[in-house]
């Protein structure tokens, strides 16, 4: 699988959203075009078909080169392979089922490729974010240990996850692989974890902390009220982002558990990683009652400076082979690491959704 960073081949991209869709075109890795925005006329379905047609068309206008795919996230539920768009809350146009990408394919005679946004996320992280960059830190230290798999965690309105194994993204069989949202809460166990784990939920738990009523409070004013940048409760705000650091803490310790991978956050909530990782790693690192640790790796911060190194640094023994006189290395050792995107979201989702659409190509 080649991933593609110098590619000469174009691939027409979007960023949809309820409001708004943002089309644009990738080559080589790069966004080559200045993206088109365009009303996404979510109560409309001719309307918003309409506009979908006219953004690619204009992109298309302003191109050296025809090219070779369509390929973006949209959200779910889907059918994603068979680019069928469900019931969506901030798209209602779309309730009862349409073959959207079919739909596209038909207008531009062009392959089009569908996934949610975790999924894209998480691809574009591995391919070419920060799954190379780590596995780049390891040779750079002389340790020869490498990654292949990834878990990419999107934190926004919702909480979102893709997972890929050895540069392939896992869909699942139903295209709903790493529906996260929907993992257990400990604190609520009538509620799923996205309660404690989203945009939503830190206005909420400050409001339930403080009794207040203001209902245009949003995440950023807590996380300044925490910061101390504006008047409001900081110790409210600052055991709101610690409440939100445990639930976290206590889902990726989950998917750890079942995927083996390196982790990497994204999403509009993660630039207040500062505030929440404290209480994450403590969670990953707390031992269950009946046994000596919380999971079978160590979890190591690599956006930490002294837990990077630990991380990178080899740490073989020499074990001798019993009744011989050859030795072998032995890390007993289990590593894995927790690290934040520098890409952004937004650009490992679109990267990820060019080089997914030409593997795919690829592949046929």
């Amino acid at each position: 699988m080649i991933n593609h960073a110098y590619d000469n081949n174009t691939v027409l991209t979007l960023d949809a959203g309820g409001t708004n869709f943002e089309f644009s075109a990738i080559k080589a890795g790069l966004e080559i075009i200045e993206p088109i925005t365009l009303p996404s006329n979510a109560f409309d379905l001719t309307k918003c078909l309409k506009n979908l047609v006219e953004g690619f068309s204009a992109i298309i206008s302003k191109l050296d080169d025809n090219p070779v795919a369509i390929s973006f996230a949209f959200p779910g539920p889907a059918d994603y392979p068979n680019g069928i768009i469900g019931d969506l809350p901030n798209l209602p146009a779309f309730r009862g089922g349409v073959a959207l990408g079919n739909y596209l394919q038909e207008k531009f005679k062009l392959p089009v490729f569908i996934n949610n946004d975790g999924n894209l996320f998480a691809y574009g992280e591995a391919m070419l974010g920060m799954l190379p960059e780590i596995n780049k830190s390891l040779t750079n230290a002389g340790n020869s240990k490498q990654y292949h798999n990834l878990i990419g965690i999107t934190l926004g309105t919702g909480f979102g996850a893709g997972l890929v194994f050895n540069n392939h993204l896992l869909i699942g069989d139903n295209s709903n692989a790493a529906e996260t949202w929907l993992l257990s809460n400990r604190i609520k166990s009538e509620h799923n974890i996205e309660e404690l784990v989203s945009q939503r939920a830190i206005v909420n738990t400050y409001k339930y902390l403080t009794a207040e009523n203001d209902n245009t409070l949003t995440p950023f004013d807590i996380y300044k009220i925490a910061k101390s940048q504006i008047p409001g409760d900081k110790n409210a705000a600052l055991n709101t982002f610690n409440q939100f650091g445990h639930a976290l803490g206590d889902a990726i310790a989950n998917l750890i558990t079942l995927f083996d991978g390196i982790v990497v956050i994204g999403g509009g909530i993660s630039a207040a990683k500062e505030l929440y990782m404290p209480a994450l790693i403590q969670e990953i690192n707390n031992p269950f009652k009946r046994t000596d640790k919380r999971l079978v790796h160590k979890v190591y911060d690599f956006d930490d400076e002294k837990d990077k190194l630990a991380f990178i640094t080899q740490n073989n023994i020499e074990i001798q082979v019993p009744e011989s006189d050859k030795s072998v290395l032995y890390n007993s050792e289990v590593k894995t690491a927790i690290a934040h995107s520098k890409l952004g979201a937004s650009k490992a989702i679109q990267l990820g959704a060019y080089l997914f659409a030409l593997n795919s190509i690829e592949s046929i």
